[in-house]
């Protein structure tokens, strides 16, 4: 029997109540295919940050190190300044725990809904590979005259041939597997069986930063055509990205960008998969510590009234499975959040499900 200690950190508002369920199901699915699964809960979060005034301790890190895999519920408190929390949490993990990939599925399990008119679940079926540890969000910069008529801020998107370089090979590799039939999220069985050439979009502005995107796309080609002569190559503004993804969605296989514009591109993909009530991510250090959580915000108005919708929290961790390499139980999971939105969910949205939210854990648990 294969066995994982998890570390869970259920964070603010909603985000304790979507972490239990996503805990009653990996229970489920660790009683279905013999695996063992030991949490260790940490208190990290608002509700802490203002009864110690202390966001993360020195001892947090070194001692989430020591897990394979965190399961995060959400981050943000309505009485807490905002940033301070995602930055001493959040970006503090990603970054000293090196996950320097932002993994995010974007795949469509029911048309009902889905917001763009004639697209179903053939069409809507990519994955964002986001760069998650440079960019804009290394915090480089600063104020002069800061509170003048005068004062100017400069904020520098830092990037480098070694960050960028792991981020490309990451997606290529990931583009191939979806390819070659791994068990990824997102994989597209018929494809696989028609045998499509898998494809890797880099998104970018390379006609207006010249510098950080010349980088990339420099990158992107050379890893390419040296090491992943099999995977097309594409690319598109980010501006155009958002304009296909409404558009054309089903351009897309697998997309790889830096840290904001991935921020940016997979909260519109978040909208045209089902909504936040449905999308999960993973914060991926491919050979230490990894991260995965709901993309939603802790949707702090909505705690403990048992209406937020836990599926994304549930899908985060079949991707933990997924990550811990138990993909018979990621995929049984997957299987069984699908029956449940086609055939009992009304609504992703909070308080419309049509079921509670430790109702739904309960139908996907059931549904294994």
């Amino acid at each position: 029997m294969n066995s994982y200690n998890i570390a869970v950190i259920g964070g603010d508002g909603t985000g304790p109540e979507v972490v239990r369920e996503a805990i009653k199901v990996l229970d489920a699915a660790a009683r279905k295919f013999s695996i063992r699964l030991d949490y260790t809960h940490f208190d990290f979060g608002g509700d802490r940050y203002l009864r110690t005034r202390e966001v993360l301790p020195d001892s947090a890190v070194a001692e989430l190190r020591q897990f394979p895999a965190i399961l995060l519920g959400a981050i943000g408190h309505p009485d807490v300044k905002p940033g301070i929390l995602e930055k001493g949490i959040l970006l503090r993990l990603r970054f000293e725990l090196e996950q320097y990939i932002n993994l995010r599925p974007v795949k469509l399990y029911d048309q009902r809904f889905c917001p763009l008119r004639d697209k179903g679940p053939q069409d809507i079926d990519f994955v964002v590979v986001r760069e998650n540890n440079e960019g804009l969000y290394t915090g480089v910069g600063g104020f002069v005259f800061k509170g003048t008529p005068n004062e100017v801020a400069v904020q520098e998107s830092v990037n480098t041939r070694r960050g960028i370089e792991r981020c490309l090979r990451f997606a290529f590799d990931l583009a191939r597997k979806r390819r070659g039939g791994a068990p990824w999220p997102g994989l597209k069985s018929d494809d696989v069986a028609a045998g499509r050439k898998a494809q890797l979009t880099l998104c970018g502005k390379t006609n207006v930063l010249t510098y950080a995107f010349d980088l990339w796309e420099r990158a992107f080609h050379q890893i390419g055509q040296k090491n992943y002569p099999d995977i097309k190559r594409d690319y598109a503004h980010v501006d155009a990205t958002t304009m296909w993804f409404v558009k054309n969605p089903e351009w897309f296989d697998v997309i790889v960008t830096d840290n904001l514009f991935g921020d940016i591109i997979t909260d519109l993909g978040a909208m045209i998969q089902g909504g936040m009530g449905i999308a999960a991510g993973g914060n991926i250090n491919p050979t230490g510590t990894s991260m995965f959580e709901p993309i939603g915000g802790s949707a702090p108005k909505y705690t403990g009234l048992g209406v937020i919708n836990p599926l994304a929290a549930i899908c985060a961790g079949q991707m933990m499975l997924d990550f811990l390499g138990e993909t018979e139980a990621a995929g049984a999971i997957e299987k069984a959040v699908i029956r449940t939105v086609v055939e009992k969910i009304k609504s992703l949205a909070a308080g419309k499900m049509g079921y509670s939210t430790s109702q739904v854990g309960d139908l996907v648990a059931a549904a294994l």
